[in-house]
This record gives C-alpha cells, structure tokens and sequence, in this order.
C-alpha cells in the first residue's frame, strides 16, 4: 500500500460518512472495527451498530469535510492516518457551521483489501457562521 492509496480509502470513507452512504462505509470498515469519538462519551465502541444509527437517522443539509494536515505512516500491513478534519455543515434553512476534530484512523489489510479497524476523534471546536 502506498501513502496515495490510504489518502484514497480515508476520503472514500470520509465521503460515505458525509453522504449518509452506510453500504460503502461497511465496505471500508472491518465489522469489528473500534472507536473512541465524542458521540460515546468515553467509552469505546466495538463494531458497527453503534456508527449505523447515525446513517439511519434523518439529516437535513449538506456535509462536507476536508483534511487538513494528514500523516500517514506505513507499517507493512497496517497503515496509521493522523490529520485535522473540518466538517462543513449547511442546514436546510441556510446556516453553516464548522466543526474541527482532531483524528486517527488505522487502517489494516485483511485478504485482498483494506479495512479501517480504529479510530479516535476528537472535538476541537464548532464555530457557526449564521
């Protein structure tokens, strides 16, 4: 795997999340895949059901996020992905909003693919842009 082809898979990722879009995002992900993130109030998550409520529910809107600063790091088989994510958000009556996380993404070739299979985000802060 090259530093190319993670940056690929990580913003294919970050896209099926953007758009709601839970069948690629299972295809990314390894089904036992674990998290630390805001949403679980420090407790780690194992698997998929907990991420696949959040494609479930209803959101108004556009998404969009942008990697600032990534480094990734090659280790044989695994590859570790490092970088500053800003969310991009528009509601359906005109507001914007952007949020940044601080993230890591660990990602593992099983078979003839590669799988994410952890991460840790982290909220830096939300700023509303009326």
């Amino acid at each position: 795997m090259t530093s190319s082809t993670v940056e690929t898979l990580n913003r294919q990722l970050l896209d099926a999340i953007d758009n709601g879009d839970l069948e690629t995002y299972c295809e990314l992900c390894d089904p036992s895949l674990t998290a630390f993130e805001p949403e679980a109030v420090g407790n780690l998550v194992e698997g998929l059901d907990f991420h696949e409520t959040y494609f479930s529910s209803p959101t108004s809107g556009k998404r969009k996020s942008s990697v600032r600063a990534p480094h990734i790091r090659l280790l044989g088989d695994t590859a570790v992905v490092a970088y500053v994510r800003l969310v991009q958000n528009t509601t359906s009556d005109g507001q914007h909003s952007t949020t940044a996380f601080e993230e890591t993404r660990i990602w593992h070739k099983t078979g003839d693919s590669w799988k994410n299979v952890h991460f840790h985000r982290s909220n830096i802060g939300k700023i509303e842009l009326g």
